[in-house]
């Protein structure tokens, strides 16, 4: 899968997975925040996204300090699906 593919299908991903339905995938910017000031996701949102992984891309991460390091924005999820993914 082409990086920009990957980029666009996580971001829809996103936006179902989280049921966030004031936000449209076209609107989510690849060095956005997903927490805090940018997208304001929150704990609960971050364990989703962790499920959205291991469904999806078959990336389990059960280090939640390595899961911090990966859920900064969309390009640093991409680049770690890019490299670990077993799907």
């Amino acid at each position: 899968m082409e990086r920009t593919e990957l980029i666009s299908q996580l971001k829809k991903q996103i936006v179902v997975f989280l049921n966030l339905q004031s936000v449209n995938p076209e609107d989510i910017k690849n060095d956005e925040l997903l927490f805090g000031e940018g997208l304001g996701l929150d704990s609960i949102d971050s364990l989703e996204l962790i499920v959205l992984l291991s469904r999806e891309y078959g990336i389990v991460i059960e280090d939640p300090k390595e899961g911090r390091k990966i859920l900064v924005d969309i390009n640093t999820m991409a680049d770690y699906i890019e490299q670990n993914r077993t799907k």
